[in-house]
């Protein structure tokens, strides 16, 4: 399902050589990156050479191959648990991350709400969960403001999203925002005053719920890619390694053939196993 989404190789005027190893080990690779959270260049010997396996990130990324890549576990997972492809209402919200040393300081900020310094990430997800738009921006920037690039992207693609919820942060002119710029409903979840404690929010689980899923990728726990463009494409690789995964746990396991008879010699005779 992926191999055909990648781009094809590159071949020089003149001809070369053919890619010395296959790119599932690529695939392999950063997914492996995303999940340990280890250093390019503290990749396992099994792949290949790490900066093989950064630069075919970053072409990867530069092509536009990763989004298409993503959307198709997207809509097979959406079909497998019995809905459309392309969902009609969505979800949004914000986790601040620590940002590590080597984080320009540029694109970072302190987030005042979580007594925090690093970056900000923005995603919009479906009832499912599944990711449909990422935005990364410095912590600083309040969530009504680092909202409107992701519910833009929402709006172009998928364009079937009508409806969006959102909690409390989000209120204000961003709604009047949604509604008069792009068309869309953007719907406030608002929490009971009568209720006292920690309650689980109606339609917000999902997404937090995702920011959970992506929290178990350890290159995730803390923003480490100095470009942003890097971050959101490291976030939509462990988004994809997250559904491939998920398709293939409904499917039965490959079953091997039958396995051959083995001769054994023993003192009372051959015996067959």
């Amino acid at each position: 399902m992926v191999e055909p989404l990648l781009p094809p190789a590159r071949v020089r005027p003149k001809g070369g050589r053919r890619e010395k190893h296959p790119r599932r080990r690529f695939l392999d690779a950063i997914f492996y990156v995303a999940l340990t959270g280890c250093a390019w260049r503290q990749l396992a010997k099994d792949f290949a050479p790490w900066p093989t396996v950064y630069w075919y990130f970053t072409w990867w990324h530069d092509d536009g191959a990763a989004e298409p890549i993503h959307d198709a576990p997207r809509s097979k997972v959406r079909e497998a648990d019995g809905r459309e492809a392309e969902p009609s209402a969505g979800l949004i919200d914000s986790q601040s991350v620590r940002t590590a040393d080597t984080v320009p300081a540029a694109t970072r900020g302190f987030d005042t709400g979580k007594r925090g310094k690093g970056r900000k990430r923005f995603i919009v997800t479906d009832t499912l969960g599944l990711l449909l738009a990422v935005h990364i921006v410095a912590a600083s920037v309040q969530d009504r403001d680092g909202a409107k690039r992701p519910l833009l992207w929402t709006r172009l693609d998928p364009p079937e999203v009508r409806k969006v919820w959102a909690d409390q942060g989000f209120v204000g002119r961003l709604v009047d925002w949604a509604t008069q710029i792009l068309g869309r409903e953007l719907e406030i979840v608002r929490k009971n005053p009568d209720r006292r404690g920690f309650h689980v929010q109606p339609k917000g689980w999902a997404v937090e719920r995702t920011f959970s899923w992506l929290a178990a990728h350890r290159r995730l726990a803390r923003g480490y890619e100095t470009s942003l463009a890097h971050s959101k494409a490291m976030i939509r690789w462990a988004m994809i390694g997250i559904m491939v995964r998920r398709l293939t746990r409904g499917c039965p396991p490959a079953r091997p053939g039958p396995r051959p008879l083995i001769q054994m010699r023993s003192h009372a005779g051959t015996v067959q196993a």
